[in-house]
C-alpha cells in the first residue's frame, strides 16, 4: 500500500530529570540518512539518534498521538550496536488524544531508537513523548500490579502470591523472564477503524439542531458545584461553561468546602455577584465531597438537580438537550448522558458512549458517571449523598435512587454533553489514583442487595473500580438440563463431554445428548459407552438438521427446571461456569443468561450479542485478546445484553416454554437464538451476560460464509425474517449505541 502520510510533529522530549536539549524535533532530525522518505511506500520510521538518549535499565516510556485514520499501536526497535532489527523490541497501544504508557528495558551501551506507528493514510500528531528511568523495585512492583490486574491468567492473584506462582510456572531463575514474556502479552494489538478527532469534525456542532419536542415546560435546574482548592484556570473554565449555557433557567449551587486558596473565594465571590442565578455557601469546616454536595443541595430550589465536578465542564447545549429530554419524558425523574475527557489544553478524547438503562451494569460499574440529572425531591427524600462513601458517593446514591423507580423513568440522553477533566491524580487519567473508591464501591453496591433483600455477596471486580455480585444459588439446587445436539463428531463432543464431567462443580445436572442421525462408528461407540453413566441421557432425533427443532425436541425430553442449550464444539474451562450462569438464571427477573466463549487462539468469540452489526446482530468484542478489558471495561463486567448465543446459554424451563421456544419454521439454522432472547425480552425479562462462565468454542476463526446456493438461500431468508420481525429492535439495541459502529464488532466509533 502506497502510504502517503502527513506528519506534524511538536515533540516535548524530556528524557528522565533531564532538560530536552531541543524543544522540537523537525522530520529530518527523526529520519537518518537511509530512512525511508515520506512518500516512500515503507511506514514511516522516527529515530532518535541524535540528542539524548535514555538512561539504561528500567524506563517508563510515553507517548500521545493525535490521528486521522486507523491507528494499531507504536513498535519501539532499539539499536544495541548492529542495527535495528525486523521484530520490535516492544509494542504500545495508543489511545487517540490521551497519553499511553508502559515500562521498557533500555540496554546498555544503546545506539539509538527507532519507533514505528503501525497505521494506514492520514495525518499523525505528535503531542507528548517522554522516557521516565525508574527504579528496580519500582519497575518490579509496576509489572505485577500489571499482570494481576490485567493478564487473565493471574487476575484472581494477590500481588504476593505472583512470584511464587510464577517460579512453579517455569523455575527459581527463569522467572522475572516469564513475568515480562506476561507483562508484554496484557498489550493488545488492535486497530481504531475511526479516530474521535474526525467524528468531531463531523458530529460536533455548536448549535443546537432543530428539537422534535418544544420546551413547554421549561423547570428550574439547580447545578449542584461542590468545590476545594480549584485550580483557578479550570474553576473558571467550569463556571463558564454554565454561564454558557443555551437553556436560561438554572441555578448554580457553589459549596466551597473550606478552601484554603483566597483566589478561589475571590473568584467565585465575583461570579456570586455578577450573576443573580449562582448561590454560594461557604463551609467553615472540610468535608470532603459528600458533605459539600450536601451543602449544594440545601441551596436548591429547582425542580431538577444536577451534578458538576469543579473542573469539569459542559456542553453549551446540555441543558437544552436534558430540558428537551424532560418535556418528551414527563413521568422520568432520572436522565444521564454520554461524555469524553478533556485534557490540560482543552483537547477532547476518550468518548464514553454509554448504553440505555442497565441495571446489571450499574451493579459492576458506574457507567452512568457524568452528567446527570434527577428529579430534587427525589434527590432529598433519600437523604442526599451518603458521607463516609466518598469515591463512590454518586454511584451510591444513583443505585438508591434508581431503586425506587420504574425503568421507564430512567433516560439515556445519546450525546455527549459533559467532559471530564483529565489531570494528574484524577480517576479519569487512571482508576488506581483514588483506591479507596473500590472499597466505597463495595459497600454502595453491598447497600442495593440489603435494601432489595438479594442474597449475595459482593466483591472487587476484575478491573479496578468494577464489582461483582455472587449471587447465592437455592438451598436445593435446581436440576439442569444440558442439552448438546451432535452429529458424527466423536472428538469435539468427547473433549466437550468430558470437559462437563471433570470440571463442573455445579452437581445437579443431567447431559441429554440429541443424536441427529450419526453414522460414524467412533461417535456410535461413544454413545454405547455413556449409556452406563446415570448422568447421561441419549436421544435420537431421525430428521434433516434443525437447530431450532432439535432444541425444542430436547426440552420436552428434559427434567430439569433449567435448560442450558450448549454447542458440542465448546469445552469447559473454569468449574464454576455453571453455578455463576444458574445463580443468575434463578432470578425471577432474569430470562436467558450467556458465557464468556473464546477461540482456541485466545481471542472472544463471544462475550454477548449486538443487534444490528452486520444487518441483524454481532458479537461483541468479537477477536479481542482473552485478557482485553474491552470498551471501558465491558468484557469483565456482569450486564444486561439483548440477546447472547444459543452456543452457552441458560434459562429457565417455565420461560423457554411461555416464549414457545426456538423458531424452528422460519429460523432452523441461524438467528433463532437471537429470535428467542428478543422473545424473551419482549416477555418483561432481562437477558444478561457473565464474563465469570467461561468456556472455549472450536468454532474455527475463519469459518467462511455459506457455500452453497441452497444454504445461502436459506441465509438470506433467516435474515429477512429477522430484519421484519424485529426491525425497531435491529436498529437500536438498548445496550449499545447509535454513536458505535454496525460493521466492525469491536465497539469503534461509526
Amino acid at each position: 500500500m502506497t502510504i502517503l502520510t502527513r506528519i506534524k510533529i511538536s515533540l516535548k522530549f524530556l528524557m528522565g530529570s533531564f532538560s530536552p536539549q531541543f524543544k522540537k524535533i523537525t522530520i529530518s532530525e527523526f529520519y537518518d540518512e537511509k530512512g525511508a522518505d515520506v512518500a516512500s511506500n515503507k511506514e514511516p520510521s522516527f529515530f532518535l539518534v541524535r540528542g539524548r538518549l535514555p538512561r539504561s535499565g528500567w524506563n517508563i516510556v510515553e507517548i500521545g498521538i493525535n490521528f486521522s485514520d486507523s491507528k494499531e499501536g507504536i513498535h519501539f526497535y532499539f539499536d544495541k550496536g548492529s542495527g535495528y532489527s525486523d521484530a520490535p523490541d516492544f509494542f504500545i497501544p495508543i489511545k487517540n488524544g490521551g497519553i499511553s504508557k508502559r515500562l521498557c528495558y533500555v540496554p546498555k551501551g544503546l545506539k539509538g531508537v527507532k519507533f514505528q506507528p503501525a497505521f494506514d493514510d492520514g495525518s499523525v500528531d505528535i503531542k507528548h513523548f517522554r522516557f521516565s528511568w525508574m527504579l528496580p523495585p519500582m519497575a518490579r512492583r509496576r509489572i505485577s500490579q500489571r499482570i494481576t490486574n490485567m493478564h487473565y491468567r493471574y487476575r484472581h492473584l494477590m500481588l504476593s502470591e505472583l512470584k511464587s506462582t510464577l517460579i512453579n510456572e517455569s523455575s527459581r531463575w527463569a522467572w522475572r523472564q516469564l513475568a515480562w514474556k506476561r507483562y508484554n502479552e496484557t498489550f493488545i494489538k488492535r486497530v481504531v477503524h475511526r479516530s474521535y478527532r474526525d467524528w468531531l469534525e463531523d458530529n460536533n456542532h455548536d448549535t443546537t439542531e432543530c428539537l422534535s419536542v418544544s420546551l413547554e415546560y421549561q423547570p428550574l435546574i439547580s447545578i449542584l458545584l461542590p468545590i476545594y482548592n480549584t485550580p483557578i484556570k479550570y474553576l473558571r473554565e467550569c463556571i463558564e461553561s454554565v454561564l454558557s449555557q443555551s437553556y436560561c433557567n438554572w441555578q448554580l449551587c457553589i459549596a466551597d468546602d473550606a478552601s484554603t486558596d483566597p483566589s478561589v473565594h475571590a473568584l467565585i465571590q465575583g461570579y456570586e455577584e455578577k450573576d443573580s442565578r449562582i448561590s454560594v455557601t461557604f463551609r467553615k469546616k472540610n468535608g470532603h465531597i459528600s458533605a459539600a454536595t450536601n451543602s449544594a443541595l440545601s441551596l436548591a430550589d429547582g425542580d431538577f438537580v444536577a451534578f458538576l465536578d469543579h473542573d469539569d465542564c459542559l456542553s453549551s447545549q446540555a441543558l437544552t438537550y436534558f430540558v428537551s429530554a424532560i418535556n418528551t419524558n414527563r413521568s422520568a425523574n432520572f436522565f444521564y448522558c454520554d461524555e469524553d475527557k478533556i485534557d490540560q489544553e482543552g483537547q477532547r478524547f476518550d468518548p464514553h458512549f454509554k448504553p440505555d438503562w442497565n441495571p446489571e451494569l450499574l451493579l459492576s460499574q458506574n457507567y452512568i458517571c457524568h452528567f446527570t440529572l434527577i428529579k430534587t425531591s427525589i434527590v432529598k427524600s433519600v437523604g442526599g449523598f451518603r458521607e463516609g462513601l466518598e469515591g463512590a458517593q454518586d454511584h451510591d446514591l444513583f443505585l438508591r435512587i434508581t431503586y425506587l423507580l420504574d425503568y421507564s423513568q430512567i433516560v439515556h440522553i445519546p450525546r455527549i454533553l459533559y467532559h471530564w477533566r483529565a489531570v494528574d491524580g484524577s480517576t479519569a487519567i487512571s482508576p488506581n489514583e483514588k483506591k479507596y473508591t473500590t472499597k466505597a464501591g463495595i459497600r454502595a453496591v453491598e447497600n442495593w442487595h440489603y435494601n432489595n433483600r438479594s442474597l449475595a455477596k459482593v466483591v472487587a471486580g476484575l478491573v479496578p473500580n468494577t464489582y461483582r455480585s455472587e449471587w447465592r444459588l437455592p438451598s436445593s439446587l435446581p436440576l439442569v438440563s444440558i442439552l448438546i445436539p451432535t452429529r458424527d463428531g466423536h472428538d469435539i463432543l468427547r473433549r466437550c463431554v468430558d470437559s462437563i464431567l471433570s470440571l463442573t462443580s455445579y452437581s445437579n445436572y443431567e447431559l441429554i445428548i440429541l443424536n441427529n442421525q450419526s453414522r460414524c462408528i467412533e461417535t456410535l461407540a461413544l454413545f454405547r459407552k455413556w449409556e452406563v453413566d446415570s448422568r447421561i441421557k441419549i436421544y435420537n432425533w431421525d430428521k434433516p438438521f434443525n437447530y431450532s427443532a432439535i432444541n425444542n425436541f430436547g426440552v420436552k425430553l428434559a427434567s430439569g427446571s433449567i435448560i442450558a442449550l450448549l454447542n458440542d464444539d465448546v469445552e469447559v474451562i473454569n468449574d464454576e461456569w455453571l453455578s455463576e450462569m444458574v445463580s443468575h438464571a434463578c432470578r425471577n427477573e432474569i430470562g436467558c443468561v450467556g458465557a464468556k466463549l473464546y477461540y482456541p487462539n485466545e481471542t472472544i468469540q463471544h462475550a454477548g450479542v449486538i443487534l444490528g452489526i452486520g444487518g441483524v446482530a454481532g458479537h461483541s468484542h468479537k477477536y479481542f485478546s482473552r485478557h482485553d478489558n474491552g470498551y471501558f471495561s465491558r468484557l469483565k463486567l456482569v450486564q444486561n445484553l439483548s440477546a447472547v448465543t444459543g452456543a452457552c446459554l441458560v434459562v429457565r424451563k417455565e420461560i423457554f416454554n411461555e416464549v414457545g421456544g426456538l423458531n424452528e419454521t422460519d429460523l432452523a439454522v441461524a438467528f433463532n437464538d437471537v429470535d428467542f432472547c428478543l422473545k424473551v425480552l419482549a416477555a418483561g425479562y432481562r437477558n444478561l451476560w457473565t464474563p465469570y462462565a467461561e468456556l472455549y468454542h472450536h468454532e474455527s476463526v475463519s469459518r467462511g460464509e455459506d457455500n452453497t446456493l441452497m444454504k445461502r438461500h436459506r441465509a438470506l431468508k433467516e435474515a429477512h425474517y429477522m430484519r421484519v420481525t424485529w426491525f425497531k429492535e435491529l436498529e437500536a439495541d438498548p445496550a449499545y449505541n447509535k454513536q458505535l459502529t454496525l460493521i466492525h464488532e469491536d465497539f469503534s466509533l461509526c
